[in-house]
């Protein structure tokens, strides 16, 4: 039953009672009613707010109004229900498109910001290397030199000698990033298919030497300390050594192209150029030469460093060289111009550089350091963007795989490291013979092979890591520690499979290059090394490290100074056409023994070689 207030007749939301005349009335009502009169609207008695008396009952369910009643009623009132939500809905419509016009408004805003800082960044970055890399001159003017090609240069000219660093402006960079667009989209195409021409692990292992080239650098200053393929003709070979001179040989037809003379100290570094007849050279005289083949003269001189330089890489465009030097910069220079368009240092790590390679697509390269570092550089900015440490003494040499994410390093800690890039951490090391020095490491153009160069020559087929081919022998065995100047002459050796004598047939392998000392017996056929020995590659010149073991007993068969009677004494025609009458000679062995002749140094090539007669001179 509900309770109806004696003034509105009316269900009360707060229901209160008079104890004056016992009726009930609403709060709101009643308190109204006394503040005007101040008595009981029912009997008129005087009553005041304090004598109300509260009723607690359940919430009142109101009757509808008479007007929702009927169904035109209901239908107006939803009506007007449906009418307020769409004006509703319209105003939300408009305040969302106001909200995305102020938000796209904001995000031009930081995108433009984020444009402008990055300039500035990079103008900063320019600035401050400029700043590292500005010497004094004197209020001169260095005067701008025209660039020269090596078709125009003369071959009695000068070199052009420059020394002018420049700036890489935005087209350089450009054409850097499109460059790499082009090849790694190349890479992406072959995919993991490896060429159907290479040549097989098994067959791989089968190669054996077959070929030796001698007299390619000066007897009197002995050691080949750099080499280099052509890549567009492999029967051509780049080498620099430590009499100070760099020499283009055919190993087809066993002619040298040209002797390039120029540098002031030994040759520690040489570059083929892939599509011109152009090469590099660098050497501890602190210049960077650049070589025509063709006229064999110097059209250039690039003074980058102010120490030795120790390494050097070609651009995938052809158009750029890096370098790296012990003076701790790196540089990066235009081979047309000759100018050095950038140089940087790690001036928180303060220490020399020891070798420099690009990266296949040509963007970033690593350098390695005497304290074990390597480091991986962005080369568009010019900065330091991994660092990737674990070895112990200084990086002898770095390689970076065809497929773009391994990275092969070496040290002189008798070890080789593979990085993946992808996830800048080391997933394996080769760890080698205690002393094994490797002074060189190669990939083939499939990566499907890794070389190492050093105390012998090994060759790993990637994935596996196993040692599927090993060039060691008696032609790898140092002279003994207390025979200094005891050596077989400069030669150059090639390799080929054995498939029990007759012309190789093997498709041909991939091209690798090592720098060794020592001597190789020319082999064919199925004929093994008779005896097991170390490679001993010297980088510096001088009398270079000896191998712990040495080399086995040889059966002498006379001894004493050459002369024109002993023709008759095995291997004597061959030892006066490299030596001459009057030096010491042990017969029936190629060793010559000359207390005026220092230690002769050798080159190994390793690739495919034409069929030839093999008779062991």
């Amino acid at each position: 039953m509900s309770l109806l207030c004696w003034i509105s007749n009316e269900v009360p939301e707060h229901p209160c009672v008079s104890p004056v005349s016992n009726h009930v009335f609403e709060r709101r009502l009643i308190e109204k009613y006394i503040a005007e009169n101040g008595t009981d609207p029912i009997n008129g008695q005087p009553l005041s707010e304090d004598q109300l008396i509260d009723i607690k009952a359940s919430h009142p369910i109101r009757p509808k109004p008479p007007s929702a009643t009927s169904i035109p009623a209901i239908l107006k009132a939803l009506q007007d229900e449906w009418d307020a939500v769409m004006l509703h809905s319209f105003t939300l419509r408009q305040q969302l498109q106001t909200t995305r016009q102020e938000l796209s408004h904001a995000l031009y805003q930081h995108d433009a910001a984020c444009r402008v800082i990055a300039r500035l960044t990079k103008e900063v970055t320019a600035a401050r290397e400029a700043l590292a890399t500005l010497k004094p001159q004197a209020g001169l003017a260095v005067p701008q030199a025209a660039p020269v090609t090596p078709a125009s240069a003369p071959g009695a000219g000068e070199p052009m000698d420059v020394n002018e660093q420049v700036a890489m402006t935005p087209e350089i960079i450009q054409k850097l990033q499109d460059k790499a667009t082009v090849l790694t989209t190349e890479r992406k195409k072959r995919g993991k298919t490896v060429p159907e021409e290479l040549v097989r692990p098994e067959e791989l292992s089968k190669y054996r030497q077959v070929a030796s080239h001698v007299g390619l650098h000066s007897a009197s200053v002995p050691g080949i300390l750099a080499l280099d393929l052509c890549p567009t003709d492999t029967g051509k070979v780049l080498t620099g050594g430590a009499d100070k001179n760099v020499v283009v040989f055919d190993k087809n037809s066993e002619q040298i192209l040209a002797t390039l003379k120029g540098h002031n100290k030994k040759v520690t570094s040489v570059v083929y150029h892939p599509s011109e007849n152009i090469v590099f050279s660098a050497s501890p005289d602190t210049t960077i030469r650049i070589w025509s083949v063709t006229s064999a003269s110097c059209v250039q001189v690039v003074r980058a460093h102010e120490g030795a330089v120790t390494g050097l890489s070609l651009h995938a465009t052809g158009d750029y060289l890096l370098s790296a030097s012990d003076d701790q910069y790196w540089a990066f220079s235009d081979i047309h111009t000759g100018r050095v368009l950038t140089k940087v240092t790690d001036e928180a790590a303060g220490c020399a550089l020891t070798c420099a390679q690009f990266h296949p697509d040509g963007l970033i390269f690593g350098t390695g350091t005497i304290d074990s570092q390597i480091k991986i550089w962005d080369l568009k900015e010019r900065t330091n963007v991994a660092n990737f440490p674990g070895h112990s003494g200084p990086i002898t040499s770095i390689a970076f795989s065809e497929n773009g994410y391994y990275l092969a390093t070496a040290a002189d800690d008798s070890q080789v490291k593979l990085w993946d890039l992808r996830k800048l951490k080391n997933f394996k090391t080769i760890q080698l013979d205690d002393h094994f020095e490797v002074k060189c490491l190669t990939f083939d153009q499939s990566g499907t092979y890794l070389a190492v160069g050093g105390t012998d020559i090994r060759v790993y087929v990637c994935k596996q890591w196993a040692d599927i081919l090993h060039f060691t022998g008696e032609g790898f065995c140092p002279p003994a520690p207390t025979c200094t100047q005891v050596s077989p002459p400069p030669r150059s050796r090639e390799w080929t499979p054995s498939r029990g004598g007759g012309t190789p047939s093997l498709p041909p392998p991939p091209q690798w290059a090592s720098r060794c000392s020592g001597r190789v017996p020319v082999y064919s056929g199925t004929t093994p090394p008779t005896s097991l020995g170390r490679l001993s590659p010297h980088r510096a010149g001088g009398m270079g490290e000896h191998s712990p073991k040495p080399p086995p007993p040889r059966q002498t068969l006379a001894q004493g100074p050459l002369s024109s009677n002993d023709s008759m004494v095995p291997g004597y025609e061959k030892i006066k056409s490299i030596i001459g009458v009057g030096a010491r000679v042990t017969a029936g062995s190629p060793e010559v023994h000359s207390p005026a002749q220092p230690v002769y140094r050798t080159v190994t090539v390793t690739g495919p070689v034409k069929a030839q007669s093999t008779d062991g001179n």
